[in-house]
């Protein structure tokens, strides 16, 4: 049976097995020389691919446990944020950011780096106090913040360590959300102030073509506490209210959280709802993180070069993420703007249109999302990553035999080519 991620635009390229139990996985891990673990493939790059065996632990229960004392909250591998946040919602409690996608497995989007969106909120795997690993060598290994030397390089860690069994992570008090739209705000006013645009509120997204025209669709997110729950203006736009027209986002309208009304965290964070469909189904994604200081300079270059990623684009999303410690996250040391790319579903259009953003942003110091599309040959790991060979050092030292390697990791983490 062929196996394929979530938009079908990735083929993988081993066997897939499906084990329900952690003790089921450890067999597996050392009875194969090449092991690579995934989640619901969400990944658009080949991160998740190997020659050896595929082990897809979304079967596994997700046993879900919350510390009153500490206020964490743990969970298996197999969880999804759709798990989760129900869960600590029940409790009255909230993690500070999620992902546009509640589908997502949380132990992915934290191998992978993945982020929500938001000038004071760092990247997902942030949240993270706990991290346990079945290594290489098919021993059990827990790490903690504050505790190991070598947490900060085990949390974004792409699966090369082994297998995260379990992840802990913090809460906070639960709060409300609302969530409104605005449409057609002026490129030139964006350009303008980036910052009045994209600080407007807790979270914010704006979705362009790239093509010099007013902004189809910008999505702000205002945490309330004391806050009036009304509209507010932004560049003197008023918001649409509930969302009902051609949304940007996605092919279904319906598939997206509520607008023009506030409501539980968990429920406006995401752009989409979980008992729908997100996003445009059949499609590729790139996204590339340049320091929050040089966003004017990167929203120039990227607009110089719109006209070239008409053919390929669906639509790009601009959102900022604050810095983190994590080696291998793309926010590592620095405050981001995030350039988020939906292609169309065509390798041979979107690979000139990647080819386009990479050279715009050459100078930029950007950083390729991990689990999206990018030009390998092109990328340097350690001119991106200051702590790349600690990290190599640390995934050869908790899988010296290299069961968790594969192409793309030797491709961009090990460079074997050059």
């Amino acid at each position: 049976m062929v196996e394929r991620n979530w938009s079908g635009t990735l083929t993988y390229s081993a066997d897939v097995v499906r084990p329900s139990t952690l003790d089921e996985v450890r067999d597996l891990v050392t009875g194969h020389d090449r092991v690579r673990i995934l989640g619901t493939r969400h990944s658009f790059s080949a991160i998740g691919d190997t020659d050896g065996l595929l082990v897809d632990l979304t079967g596994i229960a997700p046993d879900l446990a919350f510390d009153d004392a500490s206020g964490e909250v743990s969970f298996t591998s197999g969880a999804r944020y759709a798990d989760v946040v129900p869960f600590l919602q029940r409790r009255g409690r909230a993690l500070p950011n999620t992902g546009s996608l509640p589908h997502i497995n949380v132990a992915g989007a934290v191998s992978t780096g993945t982020h929500g969106s938001g000038d004071r909120l760092r990247n997902l795997s942030s949240a993270v106090r706990e991290v346990q690993l079945l290594t290489g060598t098919g021993e059990h290994v827990t790490l903690r913040r504050g505790e190991d030397p070598d947490f900060a390089g085990a949390v974004v860690a792409l699966g090369a360590l082994g297998v995260v069994t379990r992840l802990t992570l913090a809460t906070e008090p639960t709060y409300d959300v609302r969530q409104d739209a605005y449409v057609r705000l002026g490129w030139a006013s964006l350009l303008a102030d980036p910052d009045a645009v994209l600080g407007a509120g807790y979270s914010v997204s704006v979705f362009t073509d790239w093509d010099g025209a007013p902004i189809p669709e910008t999505v702000v997110k205002r945490r309330l506490g004391g806050d009036a729950d009304a509209a507010v203006p932004l560049l003197g736009v008023d918001p649409v209210g509930e969302w009902g027209g051609d949304s940007r986002i996605s092919s279904e309208a319906e598939s997206l959280t509520a607008r023009g009304v506030s409501g539980p965290w968990h429920e406006r964070l995401p752009h989409f709802r979980i008992e729908r469909p997100p996003s445009h189904g059949a499609e590729l994604q790139s996204e590339w993180f340049v320091p929050r200081e040089r966003t004017a300079e990167a929203l120039e270059a990227v607009s110089a070069v719109g006209a070239g990623l008409r053919d390929a684009l669906i639509v790009s999303e601009i959102r900022t993420m604050a810095a983190d410690d994590l080696w291998l996250s793309p926010g590592f040391g620095r405050d981001s703007l995030c350039l988020h790319f939906t292609w169309r579903p065509d390798h041979a259009v979107v690979r000139p249109a990647v080819r386009l953003v990479e050279e715009a942003l050459a100078s930029l110091d950007a950083r390729p999302h991990w689990g999206k599309v990018f030009d390998l040959e092109a990328f340097d790991v350690d001119a991106a990553y200051p702590r790349a060979a600690e990290f190599r050092s640390l995934a050869e030292r908790f899988d010296p035999q290299g069961r968790f390697r594969n192409d793309f990791l030797d491709r961009t983490v090990w460079v074997r080519h050059r």
